[in-house]
């Protein structure tokens, strides 16, 4: 299915990581209302992705969610080869998967800690990108990885969590600088602080108490929290046509928490 709205996006398949997350899953749906066929990855939330996939489909279009570990490249690796052979073009890679990290001081960040988010958000990144950079030379495609806007503006006790993404940062630039020639755009997006997604999860969990939760209000801006939709949004803008002749570039979402 392809709507009016989609030319912006351009044709063919969106293929997102970490679907089932509340950013993830705004991102498919957005695509999916845009109409454009959507294949999507979790980790473990099997029950979330169904009902995804299906409310998906309701909208008209072809969605597949399949659970996988990025770290593994070789899984990763045949992912991709199904989806590209499922799919007559795939031309957009959303990169929106991330495990849940705990906001600590890096002093009490164990060196295995660090390697697992190292896997879970650098290397994760890379091996998506190995795997799909021959579909999307084919296509002329463009990658969004969503980051975090701590990396523009350092909170404490969120290194583990924008150390492996500011890797993720400079891995977009590279691929964008050598990648251009094909055709093939690569750009961020860093979310703020926002009512759903992983935000949502350190409130939750009582990483932010009430107290740190107006303290970082006082330090936006705009004075309030962003949502998902918001991030879907910049996405689509930077993944569409009429950022043609954007790459290489991170787009902030943060209410000006950065400036």
């Amino acid at each position: 299915m392809r709507t009016e709205d989609s030319a912006d996006v351009g044709q063919g398949a969106v293929l997102v990581t970490g679907g089932t997350g509340g950013i993830g899953a705004e991102i498919c749906r957005s695509f999916a209302a845009a109409g454009h066929d959507v294949a999507f990855t979790y980790r473990s939330r099997v029950e979330a992705a169904e009902q995804l996939a299906v409310e998906l489909r309701g909208l008209g279009v072809v969605s597949r969610g399949d659970a996988l570990d990025l770290s593994d490249h070789e899984a990763t690796a045949r992912w991709v080869s199904s989806v590209c052979e499922q799919f007559d073009e795939v031309r957009i890679v959303v990169h929106a998967a991330g495990p849940h990290i705990p906001m600590i001081h890096l002093s009490g960040v164990s060196p295995a800690q660090f390697g697992a988010a190292v896997d879970g958000e650098t290397k994760a990144f890379f091996n998506l990108v190995s795997a799909v950079l021959p579909e999307l030379r084919r296509t002329t495609g463009s990658v969004v990885a969503v980051t975090t806007a701590a990396t523009t503006r350092y909170p404490v006790r969120d290194g583990l969590s924008a150390g492996p993404k500011a890797a993720v940062e400079s891995l977009v630039r590279a691929f964008a600088a050598e990648e251009g020639r094909f055709g093939v755009r690569f750009n961020s997006v860093g979310p703020g602080m926002l009512v759903d997604g992983m935000a949502d999860r350190l409130i939750s969990s009582g990483d932010l108490d009430e107290h740190a939760l107006e303290v970082t209000k006082r330090n936006i801006p705009l004075r309030r929290f962003g949502n998902a939709r918001d991030i879907a949004e910049a996405v689509l803008f930077l993944a569409s046509d009429r950022a043609g002749f954007i790459s290489g570039q991170k787009l902030d979402v943060d209410g000006g928490y950065g400036v």
